[in-house]
């Protein structure tokens, strides 16, 4: 079959893909920016990569018309726009007035379970899209999950940093709802084994874990997984705010997807039984079971996917990223630095292993009292990390960078910053003539960007030396 895979670069998209193409399926991948599709597409006969915007219908024409299954996983929980609502409907509208000019035969939704009354604007906006998808054209099938548990995902990292970093917590009440988590590898298996099957057609089913849990025990349960022991207080007093603020400083989340998250955590996520488990032969893990899997992947360095590289966890970066691969010459402030080089292989190498737990390799504690001013100022810090300790994509969150351009045979490694600045900012290595060379560029705003440039121009004269003398000592 020929399968459609929207949302190809996001959490679950990253992971389907490859199950689809390994089953013998030819999948088209539609992205925003070329640039942000993994590079390993390009090797496989099985994906095609088109560049779509759902948001802008006359980007979408390369769509091919012989599709036979198209999966719509496109989401926006972190959206910064006060609006999400409206551009999460008119994605699925443009979504799927195209789709109804092919030979698509069946539309695979990814939702979230939506059982209670009073939903948060997340759940209310999915179930608005399940209304939008409806069709004459194509059968539709949807999948309702609640929390998905797996490496890289964001409840599994925001509850890894709680339990990591607080060995007492002093928690707001809706640690107490009540959901049922469900494993991303269950999630998966749910979505591709619907392809093609006929008595999925025009229904929808609530999938989740085999228990009840509130967030308070998944976070306890958590803490066993990692035989950490663990106390929790949860009291009433803590207003949405406060415990957006509460996520916001202790985990690696940013505000936007903090405030979303205390809106939907208050309500009661509960699936309704269906026989779909029998149906795809399915038996969902245990949340304890999910955990240890997921630390499996952590400690074999091999995270598929993460939230922290989706484009808007920060908010910074608006348009595509082919934007800002050309740095800018004029107008601007740079530090230019070169050194020659012993080894290009091994400065290669830890280039490619700069920041996360490697650090920056010199001025540890400075990088780490910026990425603290950052927080503090509403900006990412460094708590996102990076999602691989050696691996490097165009797209991939790199603590408070974004990566533009990463390609090891052109020896060079672009990042653009998102942390909060009077203007922009980006940070280039290259190898070239035997040469690293190292440029930090710096494109104010105002008179406030010219006062900050001067104001760190001191630090940057031993930070920027001390970091590409380490580079080139190998």
């Amino acid at each position: 079959m020929k399968i459609l895979v929207t949302g190809a670069t996001g959490y679950i998209g990253k992971r389907l893909i490859p199950l689809l193409a390994n089953s013998d399926h030819q999948v088209v991948c539609t992205v925003r920016d070329k640039l942000r599709a993994d590079k390993s597409y390009d090797l496989d006969d099985a994906i095609d990569v088109v560049e779509a915007d759902f948001l802008k219908p006359e980007t979408l024409h390369e769509i091919p018309k012989d599709i036979d299954v198209a999966f719509y996983l496109i989401h926006s929980m972190s959206n910064s726009s006060k609006d999400f609502e409206s551009l999460e409907e008119r994605c699925a509208v443009n979504f799927k007035e195209q789709l109804e000019n092919t030979n698509v035969k069946q539309v695979i939704y990814l939702s979230g379970i939506t059982n209670e009354d009073n939903l948060s604007k997340h759940l209310q906006s999915r179930k608005n899209v399940e209304d939008r998808l409806q069709s004459n054209h194509y059968a539709l099938t949807i999948f309702k999950a609640g929390i998905i548990v797996g490496s890289g995902s964001s409840s599994f990292e925001i509850i890894r940093d709680l339990v990591e970093k607080l060995p007492f917590m002093i928690a707001p009440k809706w640690l107490n709802t009540k959901t049922q988590p469900l494993a991303v590898r269950d999630v998966l298996a749910f979505l591709h084994r619907s392809v093609g099957r006929e008595e999925l057609y025009n229904k929808s089913f609530d999938v989740f874990g085999p228990e009840i849990l509130t967030y308070k025990q998944m976070l306890l349960q958590f803490a066993e997984v990692r035989e950490l022991k663990r106390y929790i207080l949860t009291v009433p007093i803590m207003t949405p705010k406060l415990s957006s603020y509460w996520l916001y400083f202790v985990t690696s989340t940013s505000y936007k997807l903090a405030t979303s998250l205390v809106d939907s955590m208050g309500i009661q996520i509960i699936g309704k039984p269906s026989n779909i488990n029998e149906l795809l032969n399915v038996t969902p893990l245990s949340y304890k079971e999910a955990v240890s899997l997921a630390f499996e992947k952590i400690e074999q360095n091999s995270i598929v996917s993460s939230w922290k590289d989706s484009m808007v966890s920060s908010g910074r970066l608006k348009n595509q990223l082919h934007k800002y691969i050309n740095v800018p010459k004029y107008g601007c402030f740079k530090d230019y630095k070169e050194r020659p080089i012993i080894n290009a292989e091994k400065t290669m190498d830890k280039i490619w292993r700069i920041g996360g737990k490697n650090g920056w390799y010199y001025g540890t504690v400075l990088w780490k009292i910026r990425g603290y001013i950052d927080k503090l100022f509403g900006g990412i810090g460094l708590r996102r990390g990076r999602t691989s300790p050696t691996h490097l994509d165009v797209g991939d969150a790199l603590d408070f960078w974004r990566v533009i351009f990463a390609d090891k045979t052109q020896q060079k490694l672009l990042l653009y910053a998102e942390m909060r600045l009077p203007g922009e900012a980006w940070l280039e290595f290259k190898i070239e003539d035997n040469l690293l060379k190292q440029t930090a560029t710096f494109r104010p705003r105002g008179l406030w960007g010219r006062l900050y440039w001067y104001s760190v121009l001191p630090f940057h004269g031993f930070i920027f030396k001390g970091m590409i003398n380490k580079l080139v000592d190998v």
